[in-house]
């Protein structure tokens, strides 16, 4: 293989990982946009659509667009329940608290998932086939179409949602600023729930339609979440913009970096990323300093 055919190999794999990394990225965004703070159970949503994606296709071969639906459902109720359960009931708590109750999620996630299918690893068949498509001496997988084009449906939904709905304006408003949206009689409190189970549910969008090309067991949600967060703060926290286009950034690094110098430092390409950004621009490269700030519940 000719040195251009794999550069753009490696951008066709990067570009693959980049975009799941840029949808946990806007799940990041949208609870932080609501309430200030960083979902750190996030990436247990992602690894949750997966899993309950497999069992309901292949332990009770239910047909793959149910299976699909009916995943996004319970992993959208599991992320509302969460917040009803955890977030919901605490009377003006601060931010430090609410990130350390995520982290208690994401462990109760992880643990009920090992306790459901093990430790061991799990796949999901392709879409629509596993025979590789050649472009000028490279490959892609048709799965890849699939995940670029779901990625770019929840893109378009989203920009729908907050653009033309009374919830999705409601949100926005939270956004720029809680207690003006309350005293406009926004029941913020509700936007937050909302918040969750829309972030719950991309989550489980990008699970889903990882696991054809990507092993998943009950601890793949922590390096996904990690990645997704070195997204959503290089692309600017709160920017669904920034988010996808710095989840590209960092999937095609850390492809090449794979490629030409060592699969070992894959995962700490993402990390050396972040540390940069907050070195040099915490805001992000889509965010403004106001933006960057942590907000109070």
């Amino acid at each position: 293989m000719s040195l251009g055919s794999q550069i753009l190999q490696y951008l066709f794999t990067g570009i693959t990982v980049g975009s799941i990394y840029g949808m946990v990225a806007l799940g990041f965004n949208i609870i932080y946009n609501s309430t200030g703070i960083i979902n750190l159970a996030q990436g247990e949503f992602v690894m949750l659509g997966g899993m309950i994606m497999i069992s309901l296709t292949t332990t009770f071969k239910l047909p793959l667009p149910l299976g699909f639906l009916i995943s996004v459902l319970l992993v959208t109720m599991i992320g509302a329940a969460f917040e009803r359960l955890a977030i919901h009931p605490l009377k003006n708590p601060s931010v430090i608290t609410l990130i350390i109750i995520t982290v208690a999620g994401s462990i109760l996630f992880k643990g009920g998932a090992m306790f459901l299918w093990g430790k061991g690893t799990f796949t999901l068949p392709a879409f629509s086939g596993e025979k590789p498509i050649f472009i000028l001496g490279a490959t892609i997988l048709p799965q890849t179409l699939w995940i670029l084009g779901i990625m770019g449906i929840v893109v378009l939904l989203l920009t729908l949602f907050f653009s033309f709905t009374q919830a999705g304006k409601a949100m926005k408003a939270c956004a720029v600023n809680r207690e003006a949206a309350n005293l406009m009689g926004i029941n913020v409190k509700v936007m937050v729930l909302f918040s969750f189970a829309l972030s719950a549910a991309i989550g489980a969008v990008a699970g889903i339609i990882i696991a054809p090309i990507s092993l998943m067991d009950y601890n793949r949600g922590t390096m996904l979440a990690v990645k997704g967060f070195c997204a959503a703060v290089l692309g600017g926290l709160g920017s669904n913009l920034g988010a996808i286009t710095a989840g590209f950034i960092i999937g095609i690094m850390e492809s090449l970096g794979a490629g030409f110098i060592s699969s070992g430092y894959k995962d700490a390409i993402a990390l050396v990323v972040l540390l940069v950004v907050l070195f040099v621009k915490p805001s992000g490269i889509l965010g403004n300093k106001e933006r960057s700030q942590l907000k109070k519940f």
